[in-house]
């Protein structure tokens, strides 16, 4: 089952984001890997700044997440987009996806996520996406994202775009 996450579901969240993040070690460059991936405060600061999350929950347990921030009337993101390691190659991001994408209503959808993530860049292709150009790439990381330099030197952004709703 698909639905909004509240605050109840903190904890949950955390818990997946930093148990699917481990794909990553070894993977992104090492001076951009910590642990845990994220901390407790970068979640709140996400929410805070408007990141609405979406889950998929089995048996009332949380499964997988997803987030979408409305930037304004014309782009909306998809953010940290997980599914637990002992659930992933299901179906689960492809349905979480494909949920947020019916509330997105903005013409222009982003998604940023690790240059050496291929499998990662490899769903969002199936989903649609198309990647952007460096050049583009660094101004919508600049102009949207809240990371440091070195994230945007590393990272990738893919875009759909949509009739306006």
């Amino acid at each position: 089952m698909i639905c909004r996450l509240t605050d109840t579901d903190f904890e949950s969240i955390l818990n997946i984001v930093n148990d699917a993040a481990e794909a990553y070690k070894g993977k992104i460059p090492p001076d951009r890997w910590k642990a845990p991936y994220m901390a407790a405060k970068e979640l709140k600061e996400e929410i805070r700044s408007g990141v609405q999350f979406y889950g998929c929950k089995e048996n009332n347990n949380l499964i997988a997440v997803m987030g979408i921030q409305v930037i304004d009337d014309d782009v909306t993101l998809i953010r940290h987009a997980y599914v637990l390691t002992s659930r992933q190659q299901e179906g689960l991001g492809e349905k979480l996806i494909n949920h947020l994408l019916t509330l997105a209503k903005t013409p222009e959808i982003y998604v940023g996520t690790w240059k050496a993530a291929w499998w990662a860049v490899k769903f969002y292709h199936k989903q649609g996406f198309q990647l952007v150009s460096t050049q583009e790439k660094n101004r919508l990381l600049k102009k949207y994202w809240n990371i440091p330099e070195r994230q945007v030197e590393t990272s990738v952004v893919l875009e759909l775009k949509r009739q306006p709703q």
